[in-house]
């Protein structure tokens, strides 16, 4: 099993969502957060000047089967993709093992 954090743009997050129910992926947590990134400019807008370091983003967590893995991460590339500097980042990690509460299922079958 795969862990997968995405951190998208908030305007992307319907797309990812739907592209993630295309393929299956039904269940994931989310949340609002704030981080910094490499741009470092801010931007001005009616001649009043905003500060730009700091980015609202939506942040994703996903735990899927192994052969889910790359199929998520692709939609995840593909829906979340704008190509200007800000679409985010994906991280991959193993998980241990999984259980689910009112079954008592392990590993893969909790996920189902």
């Amino acid at each position: 099993m795969k862990k997968i954090e995405a951190i998208i743009r908030k305007s992307k997050f319907d797309d990812v969502k739907e592209a993630l129910h295309q393929i299956e992926v039904n269940f994931f947590s989310y949340w609002d957060v704030t981080g910094v990134g490499n741009e470092k400019e801010g931007h001005v807008y009616r001649g009043v000047s905003y500060n730009t370091s700091d980015i609202q983003r939506r942040f994703l967590s996903i735990v899927v089967s192994d052969p889910f893995l790359d199929r998520t991460v692709e939609a995840i590339l593909k829906t979340a993709f704008t190509g200007i500097v800000g679409d985010g980042k994906i991280f991959v990690s193993n998980v241990e093992e999984a259980y689910r509460i009112r079954t008592k299922e392990a590993g893969s079958d909790s996920l189902k």
